[in-house]
């Protein structure tokens, strides 16, 4: 061989091997290149549910989930971390990369640990970026069918008689429920006995199960259990009755006390830092998702009352609360213990 001819194929040679390394490594870029809401995601997203299965906030996250992996294309993975009242759910997030790829459902509990906790594994007005608040619903107090208390009057009445007679399951230590309860307690002289557990599936199974006698529970949680007769409904908290259980009064009809309303709601959340656009992406679809007719009506059925909104919606929805809770708290002299 020449040494023209060597020369001519080393350099092919060389300029093949130039263009495939450039072209790995322009792969390789375009990989470790960060999402824009265009391409988002282009991996399967996670999000955290700080409960146990089997409650409201699993039920509303998975229903959710499987619409979302439908829209983009990606598994959407559902992770219960129970534990803390949320806070180490909570707190997996607030660790996690801030990139739209780990989410949290929560609610107003995020606003209230805040409130009942000295010292939280995050700074709960620093670590979240608020995505979207996706339903609103009322608390209801459902018993055991066995326990022989027809009405929340007979309920306030043992209560009362029979101090701590009552044992009462609490889907998260210091949650809406609780402060629900404390309240309704404060206004009554009612006294139970407070039983925390990891989340509303296993509470109202115990209760169920006659483990636990009743429990205060977010209505969509157990609208099934209810229509089965598993469970016997006494009141909701908000002022309003629900339309999934029209028949069940008001704590405000039912126990005389007009004012009284409690609302729960659950909502989204992302990693501070969290690029905007891409928060703005995911509310986006979130809303697309909820406003499905046959999720709407799903969700309704379960009891739950569609929300929706912008991420500045629900930003200014925890502004406005917290005071009011904190006051609320302070009231009922509401301790973790």
């Amino acid at each position: 061989m020449t040494t023209k001819r060597f020369f001519l194929r080393t350099l092919a040679s060389a300029i093949a091997l130039t263009a495939a390394g450039g072209a790995a490594l322009h792969a390789s870029a375009l990989q470790a290149a960060p999402d824009t809401a265009a391409t988002f995601p282009s991996k399967p997203v996670r999000i955290i549910v700080p409960v146990a299965p089997g409650g409201s906030a699993d039920k509303l996250t998975r229903t959710l989930g499987e619409r979302l992996s439908q829209l983009w294309g990606q598994t959407v993975i559902v992770e219960n971390v129970a534990g803390a009242s949320g806070t180490i759910g909570a707190g997996k997030v607030a660790k996690a990369a801030p990139d739209g790829y780990t989410l949290l459902q929560q609610g107003e509990g995020l606003m209230l640990n805040s409130i009942l906790f000295r010292d939280l594994p995050y700074d709960t007005a620093r670590s979240f970026a608020p995505v979207v608040k996706a339903v609103v619903n009322p608390q209801v107090l459902v018993v055991n069918p066995g326990t022989g208390l027809n009405t929340l009057g007979d309920y306030l009445a043992r209560a009362k008689a029979q101090p701590e007679s009552i044992s009462l399951a609490l889907p998260g230590n210091g949650g809406i429920a609780h402060v629900a309860h404390e309240i309704l307690a404060q206004e009554t002289g009612a006294k139970v006995n407070y039983i925390p557990y990891p989340g509303g599936g296993p509470a109202s199974v115990d209760v169920i199960a006659g483990h636990a006698n009743a429990t205060l529970i977010t209505l969509a949680a157990v609208t099934e259990y209810v229509r089965a007769g598993k469970l016997r409904a006494l009141a909701v908290t908000t002022s309003y009755r629900s339309p999934a259980l029209p028949n069940v009064p008001t704590v405000a009809e039912a126990a005389k006390l007009p004012g009284y309303s409690v609302e729960s709601w659950q909502g989204y959340f992302a990693p501070a830092g969290t690029p905007p656009a891409i928060v703005q992406k995911i509310n986006r679809d979130i809303n697309q998702v909820l406003q499905l007719p046959e999720v709407r009506a799903q969700l309704e059925a379960q009891g739950f009352k569609v929300a929706g909104g912008s991420s500045a919606d629900l930003a200014r929805s925890l502004q406005t609360e917290q005071p009011r809770y904190a006051q609320a708290i302070k009231t009922a002299g509401l301790t973790i213990r």
